[in-house]
């Protein structure tokens, strides 16, 4: 009975305290070995009682010279100052050529984030038929706003995120020079996701808010980050100082 307590505790104790909110509602695509990865989505319209089928999210990834890591949400997805972007400014302003290459290490990232219903999932096909939160880049914001936006005048624009006239997305990820490269993805001609009305409101009713991943709650305090940051980057009141009026001297 004592090793059955034990063994009970230690159950407990393994579990992580901590359980993420988002875990199972972000899909990402399988890749083979290579780094090459293919799938078919359908970019689905607005969740109930929100407007825009899709969201920007800014963050910070970057590692300090302290050997401690800054991965934050950028208080700049809320229109409100962070200290990154304020610190990156007074380095890049300072004309100093290795203030300015810090500078871009530590960018801003964008990101945009929509649901997605998966057609075609062939790494993981238990996938197929559900519908996940889908985070990308600009180079796939670019290749949807050109369906929209046509460059050419015998082009009719599309809407992506229609489930009924919009279309499938070809996802085709390379690796190329070390990073995925996504220029061969490509949408399907426009047809309806599914003939059947039901299906569509059961599709449409398994969204997840996106305006929930850009909450206030999602994002720490301007002077927590800032906390954060100069313990990242080993810095003092002093030294930004110094940096700010390098500039001028």
């Amino acid at each position: 009975k004592t090793l059955e307590k034990l063994n009970s505790q230690l159950e407990k104790i393994s579990k992580p305290s901590y359980q993420d909110p988002n875990e199972g509602k972000f899909w990402k695509p399988t890749r083979d070995k290579a780094g090459n990865g293919f799938a078919v989505i359908r970019f689905l319209p607005a969740p109930a009682g929100e407007e825009m089928p899709f969201v920007r999210l800014w963050d910070h990834g970057f590692q300090g010279p302290t050997g401690l890591w800054y991965i934050e949400n950028s208080l700049t997805t809320l229109g409100q100052d962070d200290p990154v972007s304020e610190y990156n400014s007074k380095l890049w302003n300072s004309g100093i050529e290795a203030d300015k290459e810090q500078a871009r290490k530590q960018k801003r990232r964008l990101k945009y984030i929509a649901n997605v219903y998966i057609v075609k999932d062939s790494g993981n096909p238990e996938n197929e038929g559900k519908v996940f939160m889908y985070q990308f880049g600009k180079k796939i914001f670019d290749k949807l706003n050109d369906l929209m936006n046509p460059s050419f005048e015998d082009e009719t624009p599309v809407n992506p995120f229609d489930m009924w006239e919009g279309a499938n997305f070809r996802l085709k990820i390379r690796q190329f020079e070390g990073y995925p490269n996504y220029d061969k993805s490509e949408f399907d001609p426009a047809e309806p996701l599914s003939s059947d009305d039901a299906e569509l409101e059961r599709i449409w009713g398994e969204e997840h808010s996106l305006q929930e991943m850009v909450s206030e709650k999602n994002f720490k305090s301007y002077a927590d980050l800032k906390t954060k940051l100069y313990r990242v980057l080993d810095l003092s009141a002093d030294t930004t100082e110094q940096v700010a009026t390098s500039s001028f001297e």
